[in-house]
């Protein structure tokens, strides 16, 4: 059965869990596995599932949240003694931002309070406890409630969040009213079903912190990172901060979408891109053993397989500074791209190209 606390919070752009348990046999029980790219945490999840210690970063507060719940899930009964206790405290009535904005359409106002009452209460960044009912929180947040009952909004994609003035248009032309949902209650239910596989019995680190300064931030693993698997952001594909943005939302962030390019969401010069991936490389290298591997999935709507090889090849040597020897690439198909399906005109990328490198 596939550990379900992989699904707990969806969203486009995710290598599979087969890509990183292929390559988890250059690696040892017990040793190192580390992914500056964190995402949803496949790489750190399947690690400390298959007995080995993990670790990772992102910038992204969501990729931070939903990685961290995974490898530190805490045990039920405080999960749900957690959740008790935010149901008792006294739930204050959230005016929403604009009466005639987005928010208005997409939560009922009983769910969206309860949905600002944990906002305001979860301390996702310093409690575990707090880290999972937000992670939880943000895989329930929007979806298709035509379909199920257990999304928070009214009608909306699960993996991406629509821009407000395209979901206010829709919903209104096709009279979409959002549903009274108790949020409580469908955590209780997702902790639950999350719960059928127990969660791995050891654990492991994620920070929400620039790549860059990995090992400055990781001080404790110096020469201890045997195995790297992970996944840059792609060249000129997609924004994670205009793309998640209602997550983030629900973390702290803006009523509104930030269309600013983040410090490694997106980058439109390929001079910028590869410069900015040394950087990354860098910034892990104190991590390596003198001996490791390094595994990359890679695409972008303006880089070709010659062009990504010589320039990944490249910022890996000038990064790391070792002796960088590819050992294979691979050319993979993207079938039934989600981002498309969601926003036709975005840029996208229709191949992805795997690299594997050894490092000494």
């Amino acid at each position: 059965m596939r550990h379900r606390l992989h699904a707990l919070c969806p969203y486009f752009a995710m290598f599979p869990e087969t890509f990183v348990q292929k390559h988890l046999a250059w690696s040892k029980p017990g040793e190192l596995v580390f992914d500056p790219f964190s995402g949803r945490g496949t790489t750190v999840f399947e690690a400390v599932l298959n007995d080995r210690r993990a670790a990772a970063c992102d910038t992204n507060p969501v990729a931070a949240c939903v990685s961290r719940a995974k490898v530190n899930a805490p045990p039920i009964d405080a999960l749900l003694a957690r959740l008790n206790e935010l149901q008792r405290l006294p739930i204050a009535h959230y005016e929403k931002v604009d009466k005639t904005d987005f928010f208005l359409l997409c939560f009922h106002e009983e769910t969206y309070d309860e949905l600002m009452h944990l906002r305001v209460n979860l301390d996702w960044q310093n409690d575990p406890v707090d880290c999972f009912l937000a992670a939880a929180s943000l895989g329930l947040l929007h979806g298709e409630s035509h379909r199920s009952p257990r999304y928070f909004s009214n009608r909306m994609p699960r993996t991406i969040s629509t821009k407000p003035d395209y979901s206010v248009r829709w919903w209104t032309k096709n009279n979409c009213l959002p549903p009274r949902r108790d949020v409580f209650e469908l955590l209780r239910t997702e902790i639950d079903y999350r719960y059928v596989t127990p969660p791995p019995s050891n654990s492991g680190r994620v920070l929400h912190i620039d790549a860059r300064e990995a090992s400055a931030q990781f001080p404790e693993y110096k020469g201890e990172v045997a195995l790297v698997i992970t996944s840059p952001p792609y060249l000129d594909t997609t924004n994670f901060a205009e793309d998640q943005w209602l997550r983030l939302w629900f973390l702290g962030g803006a009523e509104r979408p930030n269309s600013s390019l983040g410090v490694d969401d997106r980058y439109i010069r390929r001079e910028e891109y590869w410069g900015f991936l040394r950087e990354v490389w860098a910034g892990m290298a104190d991590m390596m053993r003198s001996e490791a591997r390094v595994i990359v999935r890679m695409g972008g709507s303006k880089l070709n397989y010659d062009e990504t090889t010589e320039g990944l090849e490249k910022s890996l040597l000038l990064g790391l500074g070792k002796k960088v020897s590819l050992v294979e690439k691979r050319v993979s198909d993207i079938t039934g791209g989600q981002l498309r399906s969601f926003r036709p005109n975005a840029a996208g990328t229709k191949v992805e190209y795997d690299y594997h490198f050894a490092i000494s």
